[in-house]
């Protein structure tokens, strides 16, 4: 990889969040939800909420615990 395309690569990761899949690669990833034991509402909300917000599942769920903290 040269230095520009490195410079490259790094500003696109550094400025965008990566686009989420449901072909069970990433680490939460609907295959890997089933692990933590999420139901099926849940996987589709967490996944759909994902989609639409162009934010990763992880966001998500740290916002939905940060609420929560907020709440008490």
């Amino acid at each position: 990889m040269t230095e520009e395309e490195y410079d490259t690569l790094d500003e696109l990761l550094t400025k965008t969040t990566p686009k989420v899949g449901a072909n069970g690669t990433g680490f939460v990833s609907k295959r890997n939800a089933k692990l933590f034991g999420l139901d099926d509402l849940s996987v589709n909300y967490l996944f759909t909420k994902s989609l639409a917000t162009n934010k990763s599942p992880a966001e998500i769920i740290g916002g939905m615990v940060r609420e929560k903290i907020a709440e008490t």
